[in-house]
């Protein structure tokens, strides 16, 4: 996919000033809503918890960026993690191959965050279809609707009114390739490639799939969900332009982070500013932090602080 730069938007832009204002009326329309029915309609189990996050971000100074590194507590019932577009192929073969390396990983830590009380939705877009009949699949359909108090839109290009130009060029596309940003030496169509979730990737227990931004946005309201982890491919176009991205969850007032030790970039070194594939991840990495929020490892999310989790024996 080409991630492509429209004109900026007015309302994208008062939608991100007033993201935090407007998620907050809406969430507390519901909350007492709820209240006044005297029951909750959360589906899943909401237990004691929190996690230590450690954050890392960037701050402007007069001339450049400084680290700024802090742990913050997140109750594990107000969290929820997003994996986007982890297939089980890509037609960027050295693309698909990273995924492979990346799956059994992002597994780990998202099986031990579920026990934590982390709510897990897998979002492999265009291949959501082949889930319909499942569970996880029904349970974000199902979910009660919950009004946005910005448009979700189909994709959420790249804001110059919020962040510099990408330190990266990732909008060449050679030979045959389908995609931009492919370092494959020589890009082939590999036309239908499979869009199932990588099978190293469980789907279980009270996870959700879904790629529709409305779906994912009335399944966070309705758990109770406000923040938000991005983990999964790629970073520089679909981690932070999709509808359920990083920019759209900001948009929407969420506490969103990325989980850098589990993300790619497409990138080709044979393109500026003609770094490596890692330095390039590293790059757009930078640029997440600079701009749009912080990153955590995802080793944050696998256990909980001592004497937070309930009554001890």
């Amino acid at each position: 996919m080409i991630r492509q730069q429209t004109p900026t938007r007015r309302e994208i832009m008062r939608g991100l000033a007033g993201a935090v204002a407007g998620a907050g009326v809406v969430s507390s329309l519901g909350r007492f809503s709820i209240a006044a029915q005297g029951e909750s309609v959360r589906t899943l189990p909401h237990v004691p918890g929190k996690l230590a996050v450690g954050l890392r971000r960037r701050e402007k100074t007069d001339d450049d960026f400084r680290v700024i590194n802090e742990t913050a507590p997140w109750e594990a019932s107000e969290t929820a993690v997003i994996i986007c577009d982890m297939w089980a192929d890509h037609p960027c073969k050295l693309a698909a191959a990273r995924v492979s390396r990346m799956a059994p990983r992002m597994n780990e830590v998202i099986s031990l965050a579920r026990d934590q009380g982390v709510a897990i939705i897998h979002a492999p877009s265009s291949g959501v279809k082949y889930y319909e009949d499942t569970p996880f699949r029904k349970r974000m359909k199902n979910a009660l609707l919950a009004k946005p108090p910005v448009p979700i839109q189909g994709w959420c290009y790249l804001n110059e009114e919020h962040e510099a130009s990408f330190p990266i060029v990732d909008n060449i596309r050679r030979g045959e390739a389908r995609v931009t940003g492919c370092d494959d030496p020589e890009a082939k169509p590999h036309k239908a490639t499979d869009r199932h979730q990588h099978p190293a990737i469980q789907i279980i227990g009270y996870d959700g799939v879904s790629d529709n931004g409305q779906e994912i946005y009335n399944f966070l309201e309705q758990e109770g969900r406000k923040n938000v982890v991005l983990m999964g491919v790629h970073t520089n176009m679909c981690v932070l332009g999709r509808p359920f991205g990083i920019r759209q969850q900001k948009y929407l007032g969420k506490n969103v982070v990325l989980c850098r030790d589990l993300t790619d970039a497409l990138y080709d070194p044979r393109d500026p500013p003609h770094v490596s594939h890692a330095r390039g991840v590293e790059l757009v990495v930078e640029h997440i932090e600079k701009y749009w929020c912080p990153t955590i490892l995802g080793q944050s999310l696998t256990k909980v602080m001592p004497g937070t989790a309930g009554p001890t024996s």
